[in-house]
């Protein structure tokens, strides 16, 4: 059963949250976040891209770059830019994009049930990604990112979300940079955080929806945390992490799609004339055409739409992994016909969110960046969770989890 725990919030004042919050660390490079936050000192970019604080071309890992973070966030702190409460609680975060409006809880979660698997991931990590996240926690002594999780339908916590989200938020605003809403709402009722911890506490698992990266290296603190303290009991704050959990039915996965640079040889006739073996491949004209369903791929080639619907007895649906269409296409496509085989490592082939669209594709083909595109029909939530139930790892590439958490809304300090 899942602990978590009610915690002292580090985070802005309500007429500062839309300028100190970011988006992820992760989702743009350092000349990005050097430009977004450009003349806005009291930008979390200064915590969670601190390279951005030295001459332009500093490498992100700098080893000058980790203290500079703690100096950063130290610096906020005393400006008052970001205020710690002073009690425990629980918030309710919600997202609002494209008139969608997801609820979260935000919380602390034990880095021994990610260890011990009752939360639940997907995906592989990178073990240099961790490093940096760890260095960064090091130096920092706070989970500043959340890790998203899911959590599988739960009327109690549904009830209680819907009745928060009725009272007047602490935290309300439209970010610039996306158009997307964020607002936090302060749950100290000590009654709702019994609640909360009980519902939590008696659920079989909890999943990760994003932010592996995140909650892998936060477990490798807690457990260096933990050997490096003689008196370690494992309630103190470094064994538990920042996480914000929605249901599960709430969530919006986009398509992922890929870009391929070359057709391995073989002419535009010669590829769809192999693709016609696995799929039933129509025309569709110039016009953007969009998978209609499961086991559908949009392929865009030479100024041309195309449908591929893969043929019966190309995948096996009582496997997890072997039904997903990014198991599909990288068998039956990337890798039988264009010699793709390490989505990994391979430079012939680029992924584009699908909060981009199908025009984005278009034009790294049209361009001449790109010798063709593939587009994907969504991976559902409950593929996901299946997939970790079974102790499945989803190919690479396969979800993209939108909006994004807003980083510093709310901050978790590990002591």
């Amino acid at each position: 059963m899942p602990r978590v725990k009610p915690f002292r919030g580090l985070r802005p004042p309500s007429h500062l949250a839309a300028q100190v919050s970011s988006r992820p660390y992760d989702v743009l490079n350092s000349s990005e976040a050097r430009e977004e936050c450009r003349g806005n000192e009291k930008s979390l970019y200064h915590i969670i891209r601190p390279e951005i604080n030295f001459p332009e071309g500093t490498d992100e890992h700098d080893p000058r770059v980790y203290p500079e973070a703690k100096r950063q966030l130290t610096h906020f702190i005393e400006q008052g830019w970001l205020v710690q409460d002073t009690q425990s609680c629980y918030y309710l975060y919600a997202q609002t994009m494209n008139g969608h409006t997801q609820y979260g809880i935000v919380l602390t979660a034990h880095v021994d049930d990610y260890n011990n698997g009752l939360i639940k991931k997907h995906e592989l990590t990178r073990r240099d990604k961790e490093d940096d996240r760890m260095l960064h926690l090091f130096a920092t002594n706070a989970h500043i990112g959340s890790a998203f999780l899911a959590f599988k339908h739960n009327p109690i916590l549904v009830r209680l979300i819907d009745r928060i989200a009725q009272g007047k938020p602490e935290i309300d605003f439209v970010a610039d940079v996306d158009g997307f809403r964020h607002t936090l709402w302060v749950i100290d009722s000590s009654d709702d955080i019994a609640t909360i911890t009980r519902e939590f506490g008696a659920m079989d698992a909890l999943y990760i929806a994003d932010g592996h990266h995140r909650s892998a290296a936060a477990a490798r603190v807690g457990v260096e945390r933990a050997a490096a303290n003689p008196d370690h009991q494992g309630d103190e704050e470094y064994n538990y992490y920042l996480a914000v959990c929605f249901p599960a039915d709430q969530l919006t996965i986009l398509d992922y799609n890929r870009v391929v640079a070359d057709l391995n040889g073989l002419s535009d006739e010669a590829f769809l004339t192999a693709l016609q073996e696995d799929f039933e491949v129509k025309e569709q004209g110039e016009t953007p055409y969009t998978p209609q369903q499961p086991h559908q791929f949009s392929l865009y080639l030479n100024r041309k739409w195309y449908s591929l619907d893969a043929r019966p007895g190309t995948y096996d649906a009582t496997d997890p992994i072997g039904v997903l269409d990014v198991d599909i296409s990288s068998r039956l496509i990337l890798d039988k016909l264009l010699g793709i085989t390490d989505l990994r490592s391979s430079k012939r082939v680029d992924f584009v969110g699908g909060l981009r669209g199908l025009s984005e594709l278009q034009h790294r083909v049209d361009s001449g960046e790109m010798k063709a595109a593939l587009a994907l029909y969504p991976v559902s939530m409950n593929q996901v969770m299946r997939i970790a139930d079974t102790g499945n790892i989803m190919p690479p590439k396969a979800t993209w989890f939108e909006p994004k958490l807003r980083s510093g809304v709310v901050i978790h300090l590990m002591e």
